[in-house]
C-alpha cells in the first residue's frame, strides 16, 4: 500500500500536480499512523491475554497450595489442643499429694505437653510472586489483601514459635534432664520404649517445685496463643480458597 502511494506521489510530482501530491502524502502518513496504532493495539491485547492466562495459572496454583495448607493447619490445631490439654492437666497436679499424682499418666502428659506443633505451610507460589515482584498480576484486591494478612499472621506465629522453641531447648529440657527420665516419656513417641528407665529418680519431685509450675504456666500461655494464631490462619485459608475458586 505504501509503495502504491509512493508511485502516485512520484507521478504527481513529475506532472507538477503539487496539491494532489500533498493530499496523497498526507494520506500515506495517515495510513502509516493507523498501521502503527493497529499494531500497538494488537500487541497490547496480546500482552493482556498472556497476563490473564498467567494470572489464572497463579490463582489455580494458590488454590491447590492452600488446599494442602488447610489439611496441615487442621492437624496442627489438633496437636495444639492436645498439648494444651496436657499442660492444663499438669497444672492441676502441681502441689497435689503423690497418691493423686500417681493415678495420672505423667509420662504421657509430659510427652504431649512438651511436643508443641510447628506449622510449616506450603508458600511456594506466594513467595515466588512477592520475590519476583509479580504480585500486581493479581487483579483481585481482596485476594492480595488476604495474602498480606496471611504473611503478617504467619510472621507472628513463626516469631513466637522460634522464641519458645529456644526456651524449650535452653531451659525446660535442661531442667527436666536432671529431674525426669526422658526414656519414660519417649515410650509415647517414635522410640516406643517398652520398659521404663532402670535408674531410680523421684520423678514426682517436679510437682513440688515453683520452677516447674512457672515453666508449665508460661508454656501453656504460649500454646494457647499459638492455637489462636493457627485458628486465624485456618479462617484466612478459607477466605483465600473462596477467592481462588476456579472451574
Amino acid at each position: 500500500m505504501i509503495k502504491f502511494f509512493r508511485k502516485i506521489r512520484q507521478k504527481l510530482l513529475s506532472e507538477n500536480k503539487f496539491k494532489k501530491y500533498l493530499i496523497y502524502a498526507i494520506g500515506e502518513i495517515i495510513l502509516v499512523v493507523i498501521g502503527i496504532l493497529i499494531a500497538l493495539s494488537i500487541n497490547n491485547w496480546n500482552q493482556k491475554r498472556i497476563q490473564k492466562l498467567e494470572e489464572q495459572t497463579i490463582v489455580k496454583n494458590i488454590h491447590i497450595e492452600y488446599l494442602q495448607n488447610k489439611t496441615r493447619v487442621k492437624i496442627k490445631i489438633k496437636e495444639a489442643e492436645l498439648c494444651e490439654a496436657a499442660l492444663r492437666q499438669l497444672m492441676k497436679m502441681i502441689g497435689k499429694d503423690e497418691d493423686y499424682i500417681k493415678k495420672q499418666n505423667v509420662d504421657s502428659l509430659l510427652f504431649y505437653a512438651l511436643d508443641p506443633p510447628i506449622f510449616r505451610p506450603s508458600e511456594n507460589t506466594i513467595s515466588g510472586l512477592i520475590q519476583s515482584g509479580r504480585l500486581e498480576l493479581l487483579q483481585n484486591q481482596e485476594l492480595v489483601d488476604l495474602i498480606y494478612d496471611w504473611g503478617r499472621t504467619m510472621k507472628a506465629l513463626t516469631d513466637r514459635t522460634t522464641r519458645f522453641t529456644a526456651k524449650l531447648d535452653n531451659e525446660i529440657w535442661p531442667y527436666l534432664s536432671k529431674r525426669y527420665s526422658f526414656k519414660d516419656m519417649d515410650a509415647y513417641g517414635p522410640l516406643n520404649w517398652k520398659e521404663k528407665s532402670n535408674l531410680k529418680v523421684n520423678k514426682l519431685q517436679i510437682f513440688k517445685e515453683i520452677e516447674f509450675e512457672n515453666n508449665t504456666d508460661e508454656f501453656l500461655y504460649w500454646i494457647a496463643d499459638n492455637k489462636n494464631l493457627l485458628l486465624e490462619l485456618d479462617l484466612l485459608i478459607d477466605k483465600i480458597l473462596m477467592e481462588t475458586q476456579y472451574d
